[in-house]
């Protein structure tokens, strides 16, 4: 039977295109080796963690142009602490206890990477956010 650790490594994807070199500094290694495979991962409740955040916030999103809204993801990530701190634990939640110990150790500039990444993930997929548009 696969404990907890094992369960959790064999669900999440590889990422090839992530590598791993000796020189590379440890926040960057958990980046490649935790943060990339996690946020990938996840990326269905992220952008539905999104779609929620704009509908909470009246659709303004809807009547900005592009640039702006990708400035409004960004923002929306940044400024707003308890919907960053939501996406932090869908993160977090899918760390082994390995993970978390060396997270805890530099938590503010993993944090920094991980939110940095989530927002590029948003923004890459802006498409996604047209469509429900559409739907409404």
């Amino acid at each position: 039977m696969m404990d907890r650790t094992q369960q959790l490594q064999s669900i999440r994807p590889k990422i090839t295109s992530a590598k791993i070199m000796p020189d590379m500094s440890d926040d960057e290694r958990f980046q490649n080796e935790t943060l990339r495979p996690i946020i990938k991962f996840q990326n269905d409740l992220l952008l539905a963690s999104f779609q929620n955040y704009i509908k909470k916030m009246k659709n303004t999103f809807y009547e900005l142009k592009l640039e702006k809204r990708l400035d409004y993801i960004a923002k929306a990530i940044q400024k707003d602490i308890k919907y960053r701190n939501s996406l932090k634990g869908m993160i977090i939640g899918h760390f082994t206890v390995e993970e978390y110990e060396n997270y805890i150790q530099n938590s503010s500039a993993l944090n920094k990477r991980m939110m940095n990444m989530v927002v590029k993930r948003l923004q890459d997929q802006i498409q996604i956010f047209e469509k429900h548009e559409l739907i409404q």
